[in-house]
């Protein structure tokens, strides 16, 4: 098995993620889908971000992500960071198509979320079925 280290300890964490958009609606079209998946991308790639992401893929109302994380972070901090950068800046994109969609609100993702981590559970098994998404 495969462990990062720290200073004073080793880990092997990982965890998958699912994230929805507002009221299920299928928001994540081929012409969004890219962009929410590099702007995900950049914001694990950020200095202060605590993971990575091993896999990501969207379905047409979700995104998946299988990440790993060190462990002076907690799953519910990476998901608020994803959520709110990220819903920030497709709004920008995108401010036209989701003002059709959802009129007052300024919203993107549900705050509703799904994470379970893989402990035991092979990562290949979980890797495949988040290749499967779309």
């Amino acid at each position: 098995m495969w462990y990062n280290s720290k200073t004073s300890c080793k880990y092997s964490l990982k965890a998958h993620i699912i994230l929805v958009c507002k009221y299920r609606k299928k928001l994540l079209l081929w012409w969004i889908d890219n962009d929410i998946k590099n702007i995900i991308f950049d914001i694990s790639k950020m200095e202060d971000t605590k993971f990575t992401i091993d896999i990501m893929e969207t379905d047409k109302d979700h995104i998946h992500l299988l990440i790993d994380y060190e462990p002076n972070v907690s799953i519910s901090q990476i998901i608020r960071r994803v959520k709110w950068l990220s819903t920030n800046r497709v709004r920008k994109l995108y401010w036209e198509y989701l003002q059709k969609e959802f009129w007052v609100e300024q919203t993107f993702r549900s705050d509703w979320y799904f994470v379970c981590s893989i402990w035991e559970a092979n990562p290949d098994t979980i890797r495949k079925y988040i290749e499967q998404q779309w």
